[in-house]
């Protein structure tokens, strides 16, 4: 039996429900892989860098009381490593596009410190992966990051430990459930900002829908795959990028009835020279493009590889466990013995 220390970089809404599946899962985690636990560290903007080498009380946690559990103040992440001592880091802090940080910089002192840099930020992966995945080989620790991309579905781990040899020729996919329900909304005779109200209230987008409607989060998550399926360093200006406010609630009834919806659709593609090339914008699908079918917040990716016409993976209603699960899969997948 091994007992890790666990450090929380952001402790949100995807964090809290990280810490109670760690809760839920323990006895699987004890039994099945011989892993105990114990949270030393949480850092938030709100509440600071707040540190217990000896384990916070993880109920008060979740309800909130993590200030008063504090043992000293620290100022920064360097301070704040040396005195958790994680074995690893799970970081949920909020998406830069432009460039990914604070977010790189925490996870590379995470890993020279000694941790595993476990991550559900796409923007470490589109613009920190070389960098990131280079130290943590370095230091014999993992930097990985399924739940950046479909919550817990397995796209990276799928291709990493199931798929080898194979050649990703191109993708597609449905990204994002804000766009998703608010394009079902508008089909239904609402306006575009009842759509927004909509996913507001299913909690799938922030009071700020921008990066979802504007295509800036599917845009980054066509990077973050391009960048590590098919080892494209593709940045979100080298995406066609439109969003789905043009969109006219007349025509996205008509395609409806049709049975051939529109969808905010990201697709990217190996071209003859090697380069890759890559959209986002707002597609009528035909009734047999297996994208179709996702409805409400499901996401779904469609990959076209050398050794079969096409594998589609399908995420049904993800919500913030499921995206904790693919943090929690990751860490045990850093961490158990073969």
């Amino acid at each position: 039996m091994t007992q890790y220390r666990l450090c929380f970089l952001g402790f949100g809404n995807v964090g809290r429900a990280l810490a109670r599946l760690f809760v839920l899962k323990s006895a699987e985690l004890r039994d099945l892989y011989g892993i105990e636990w114990l949270i030393t560290g949480v850092a938030t903007r709100r509440m600071g860098w707040l540190a217990n080498p000896d384990g916070f009380d993880v109920q008060a946690l979740i309800a909130g009381n993590a200030a008063e559990q504090k043992t000293s103040p620290m100022n920064d992440i360097t301070e704040w490593l040396a005195q958790a001592r994680p074995d690893a880091v799970l970081e949920t802090t909020s998406l830069n596009v432009q460039n990914g940080q604070p977010a790189i910089d925490y996870l590379r002192a995470s890993l020279q410190a000694g941790a595993h840099a476990i991550t559900a930020n796409k923007g470490t992966v589109v613009h920190g992966f070389d960098e990131l995945s280079e130290l943590a080989r370095a230091a014999g620790k993992r930097y990985l990051q399924e739940a950046t991309v479909l919550d817990s579905a397995p796209v990276f781990s799928l291709f990493r430990e199931t798929l080898p040899a194979v050649k990703l020729r191109g993708f597609s996919g449905v990204f994002n459930s804000t766009t998703n329900v608010i394009i079902e909304a508008m089909e239904t005779g609402r306006s575009f900002a009842e759509g927004v109200k909509a996913a507001q209230e299913l909690g799938v987008t922030e009071t700020d829908p921008g990066n979802d409607v504007d295509g800036w989060d599917a845009t980054v998550k066509v990077c973050a795959l391009a960048r590590v399926l098919m080892k494209t360093p593709l940045k979100p200006a080298d995406v066609r990028r439109e969003g789905i406010r043009g969109l006219d609630a007349s025509v996205l009834r008509t395609a409806r009835a049709e049975g051939r919806p529109f969808k905010l659709v990201a697709r990217a593609r190996l071209e003859a020279n090697g380069s890759v090339s890559a959209t986002v914008q707002p597609e009528q699908l035909a009734v047999t493009d297996p994208l179709a079918c996702v409805r409400g917040t499901s996401l779904a990716a469609h990959f076209e590889l050398d050794m079969m016409p096409g594998l589609t993976i399908i995420s049904h209603r993800p919500n913030l466990q499921s995206t904790a699960y693919g943090l929690l899969a990751d860490f045990i997948n850093a961490v158990k013995k073969n």
